[in-house]
């Protein structure tokens, strides 16, 4: 079972700091932010080198319990092990975008934030959430910061960001005069116009401190 620590003895043994190059020399990923997360898959499935497909492929089968999607988190899941939400930043101290999903202290399997393939790929309820985010240098495409941080050290608990966000949605639907429906956002207004023809989705972008910021009371950070 692949895990944390695992992890960061590849990513010290490898020493790949252009990772966009390393994978693009491979013909496998052009984008930076692909690449990042293929990177992250590599080192916790040990198998950066590994230059069969089959068998990579077959690798991440033994490793992963659930692959992620670009609209829900998390981006991965090991097999009775945490899950690994990757971010990828090009400043060192820009705050992080998470969209519409708030930052976890956990992940729960009655999460309306996750999707059904994530809540059945094994028998779970919580997993620890661990936040991989990657600096990756504008001019040289280089990684600059690699940083492994658990939710339970980064994020507040789902019950302070839920009142917020239930909060503000409530406001929302209290508005007269206007037709909502039923959604997972913030609300959905209908027949906006005379003609009933236009609708307004009302989203949450939520946004987290780089834990070169949250952190910097550590030493050497």
């Amino acid at each position: 079972m692949s895990n944390l620590l695992q992890a960061i003895q590849t990513v010290v043994r490898c020493q790949v700091l252009d990772i966009t190059g390393f994978y693009r020399s491979r013909n496998k990923i052009n984008a930076v932010g692909d690449a990042l997360e293929a990177f992250i898959k590599d080192i916790f499935s040990d198998s950066l080198y590994e230059s069969d497909v089959s068998k990579k492929h077959e690798i991440y089968e033994n490793v992963f319990s659930y692959f992620g999607n670009q609209n829900n988190p998390p981006d991965l899941m090991l097999i009775n092990g945490d899950a690994i939400e990757v971010k990828k930043i090009e400043s060192e101290n820009s705050q992080i975008a998470l969209n519409s999903s708030y930052p976890s202290a956990k992940l729960f399997s009655n999460s309306l934030m996750i999707t059904q393939a994530c809540r059945q790929c094994e028998n779970w309820y919580e997993k620890d959430i661990i936040y991989v985010i990657g600096s990756i240098n504008k001019s040289t495409n280089q990684l600059s910061t690699l940083w492994f941080v658990y939710g339970d050290c980064y994020a507040a608990s789902k019950e302070i960001y839920e009142r917020v966000r239930t909060t503000i949605a409530s406001g929302v639907n209290l508005i007269p005069d206007v037709e909502f429906s039923q959604t997972k956002e913030l609300g959905r207004v209908n027949k906006v116009d005379p003609l009933g023809i236009t609708h307004l989705r009302i989203r949450g972008m939520w946004h987290i401190e780089h834990p070169n910021k949250v952190f910097n009371y550590l030493e050497d950070v």
